[in-house]
């Protein structure tokens, strides 16, 4: 298979893996984003870099935002959000966090693959990609290697939403752009 029939085969399977993503689990999600008080948001590795960039984006639309794990990042309590992605299921950190938001009074959304694994299942919203990730055996359900589906999937649905939020948000393109680091 030549460079741009792997790019065709994968843009295939990221459409098949977001034409079964659920509606209304985005809906809960986008609606739990407009009503925090605070975001914070957390992954670990290649997922984590995804969940950075949407953080990027929110902020771009006005939201408070933090990534855990930077020394910037608040203490999280009631009326915040906390919106992990545990594409396997089962990360210790992942799990430790969802506990330490939930007793601070936080709501819990968790994005994965594996929606009744013990993160999943803590969640109070669980939006479920439907994708391979390091959970599963190499090549069992996907061409590409290591949760590569599940990341690029997320990567684009995350996006995806960000023209959605503007609108609900009443943000207009120059607000996005007024927003962005003039530190480059």
């Amino acid at each position: 298979m030549n460079a741009y029939e792997q790019v065709r085969a994968i843009l295939a399977e990221i459409d098949h893996v977001l034409a079964r993503v659920d509606e209304a689990q985005v809906t809960r999600l986008c609606e739990a984003i407009q009503n925090a008080r605070y975001i914070f948001i957390h992954g670990l590795g290649r997922e984590g870099l995804v969940i950075r960039a949407f953080a990027m984006r929110l902020m771009h639309l006005g939201l408070k935002v933090a990534v855990v794990g930077d020394v910037t990042t608040p203490p999280i309590g009631p009326g915040d959000l906390f919106l992990a992605s545990c594409g396997p299921g089962h990360l210790a950190t992942v799990q430790a966090l969802v506990e330490i938001a939930r007793r601070a009074g936080g709501q819990v959304i968790v994005i994965t693959a594996q929606p009744e694994s013990p993160v999943a299942k803590e969640a109070d919203i669980v939006l479920y990609i439907p994708a391979q990730t390091m959970a599963e055996k190499e090549m069992s359900s996907s061409t590409q290697v290591m949760g590569s589906a599940f990341e690029q999937a997320m990567w684009i649905l995350l996006d995806a939403l960000v023209p959605r939020l503007q609108t609900v948000l009443g943000q207009s393109a120059e607000d996005l752009r007024r927003r962005h680091t003039n530190l480059e």
